[in-house]
């Protein structure tokens, strides 16, 4: 395939997924829609995530939403003027107190275009029923900080892989994982397919999506000669324009990635969504075939060469070219189905790949350039560390801690947790 029709066929595929996103008739909130949103806050003013919010006319659900990460929830239409219940419920809630539900009623009549804000704050004092230990928040966090850090690795070490093989940073693998994420919405949501096929449709649309930024763009930069420092930079240009393409369609909104419901799991002290835990495992068996594939893999085997040294490789017989290629491929997989999987456990939007982006790069550095075991490692480490660290400073900045630890750990070992101690000049 020559460049100039790969990047044909790059952009009809964003062409694609953009018309996808566009909000069906069915779908779209007309512009004097009556309905309700929201904001959801802890007793001390702290966002309240992956609750479940329902309103309710009488006893006929109208319409739902989970709050994201920030305790939002997004516009819920109602048929008009009136007084209708909120429902609630906080059992899956990341973070929070287990098993609470609370109802609220609200008479909603202002103009339909004003779509007034509830700031909702649910009680989090002594009184209540259910005070957990914080023993049990930090078993909580523990596993939602395991369940973040295996979805950050499965992005990441595509993102290795990369800089393994094309020895360049690509600032635009973030949208990778949005445009894996936004894919799944519009298959899950617009078109109605099942979750699990939705996500492995987005995947392999994700490599298609990875093919193509090889031959479009990579490649012919690569074939001719230019610099690392030019690779980065038209990355970035480049992770910008796709982004404003995909906010354009998408809208600068978060949305849940289905209206299917698994229920909750409770493990012990622990409550998450049946959601989590399968993505959880799905994260695990991904990453351990991806493992096996660069161990035993003929292929795999060969990548790890190229990352090791390019030119011996060459000279050894390896095809460095095609090897690259599939890399490339892989790594849109990879951050494709990351976008699915974090869009289940959050919600999408337009951004949720370049927000991940800085844990991406601290999974990676953390654990070592280059290496993939040690990215695995380093990821579930930032995972960590961003979630239980909530326990401590707000959740605004949970972010933060886990860029802290990067920086501490790069100051007593340069290379990494994995990385080995090369000598420069």
């Amino acid at each position: 395939m020559t460049p100039s029709k790969a990047i044909r066929w790059l952009l009809a595929v964003l062409a694609l997924a953009c018309v996808l996103a566009l909000p069906s008739p069915a779908a779209a909130a007309p512009a004097d829609e009556w309905g309700f949103r929201g904001l959801l806050r802890d007793g001390e003013k702290q966002p309240v995530s992956g609750a479940a919010v329902q309103v309710k006319d009488g006893d006929t659900v109208v319409g739902s939403d989970t709050t994201d990460d920030k305790g939002r929830w997004e516009i819920i239409p109602v048929p008009g003027p009136g007084t209708y219940t909120l429902t609630i419920d906080t059992t899956a809630a990341s973070g929070h107190f287990a098993g609470d539900e609370y109802e609220v009623d609200k008479e909603l009549v202002e103009s339909p275009t004003t779509l007034p804000v509830l700031n909702v704050v649910v009680s989090t004092t002594e009184s209540s029923q259910q005070v957990a230990s914080f023993t049990d928040r930090l078993a909580q966090r523990a596993v939602s900080g395991f369940n973040l850090g295996l979805l950050i690795a499965i992005a990441a070490i595509g993102l290795s892989l990369v800089f393994g093989t094309s020895r360049f940073t690509n600032f635009a693998h973030g949208e990778s994982v949005t445009f894996g994420g936004l894919t799944g919405f519009v298959l899950a949501h617009v078109l109605g397919l099942p979750l699990l096929l939705a996500a492995a449709v987005a995947t392999v649309l994700g490599g298609f999506f990875g093919y193509a930024q090889d031959v479009a763009f990579w490649r012919p930069l690569r074939r001719r000669g230019v610099s690392l420092i030019t690779l980065m930079i038209a990355s970035i240009g480049i992770s910008m324009a796709i982004r404003s393409l995909m906010q354009f369609s998408f809208g600068s909104a978060s949305r849940g990635m289905t209206e299917e419901s698994w229920g909750t799991v409770t493990l012990g002290p622990v409550v998450m969504p049946a959601t989590s835990y399968a993505g959880m495992g799905i994260s695990i068996v991904v990453l351990a075939g991806v493992g096996l594939w660069l161990k035993h893999g003929r292929i795999g085997k060969a990548t790890r060469a190229i990352a090791g040294n390019t030119a011996l490789a060459a000279t050894s017989g390896v095809a460095v070219d095609k090897i690259t290629r599939i890399v490339w491929v892989l790594a849109g997989a990879l951050a494709a189905l990351s976008g699915v999987l974090l869009g289940v456990f959050n919600q999408v939007s337009f951004d949720m790949g370049f927000n991940l982006l800085l844990l991406m790069f601290a999974g990676v550095i953390l654990g070592g350039l280059g290496t993939s075991f040690g990215t695995l490692a380093g990821s579930i480490v930032v995972g960590l560390c961003t979630e239980i660290l909530v326990l401590w400073i707000p959740a605004d900045m949970k972010y933060v801690g886990g860029l802290a630890v990067l920086v501490i750990v790069l100051l007593v070992r340069p290379q990494g947790i994995f990385g080995r101690r090369e000598r420069i000049g």
